[in-house]
């Protein structure tokens, strides 16, 4: 069984572990930049069966993506295909077997952006880890 989340965010502990297990990170499909005009100006959102659990927008970030991509590619090489993983928007919560989450992005100014939209059923995992602290 794997527990994380709540108790491990009131502690202020990494979040890595929680968000490292297989089919923990789904992902739409990459959103080519020139569809998106201002990386500032993007409203993030998810749903959980249908009831917004998380809205909120780019430009609330504590650095803007470009400082973000500027940063972390002084540290080490970026390639087509990587992934930077940030924060997450507030409304953080529990999901359960059989709830559906539905995620989507849209530009602030024309509130939508094509092929931007997730749809994930959640599964029980197979693990047996459980997260304890050393």
């Amino acid at each position: 069984m794997i527990q994380c989340g709540t108790p491990t965010m009131k502690k202020g502990l990494p979040w890595t572990i929680c968000k490292g297990f297989d089919t923990f990170l789904s992902i739409s499909e990459f959103i080519p930049k020139n569809c998106i005009k201002d990386t500032n100006n993007i409203v993030l959102e998810l749903s959980v069966n249908r009831k917004v659990q998380q809205r909120d927008s780019t430009n609330l970030m504590l650095f803007p993506l470009s400082r973000i991509l500027r940063d972390v590619s002084h540290i080490m090489a970026l390639e087509v295909g990587n992934l930077i993983v940030t924060g997450t928007p507030k409304g953080v919560g529990s999901v359960v077997p059989g709830d559906i989450m539905i995620g989507k992005i849209e530009d602030e100014e024309e509130n939508e952006i094509p092929k931007a939209s997730i749809i994930v059923s959640v599964e029980e995992s197979a693990s047996e880890y459980v997260y304890l602290e050393t």
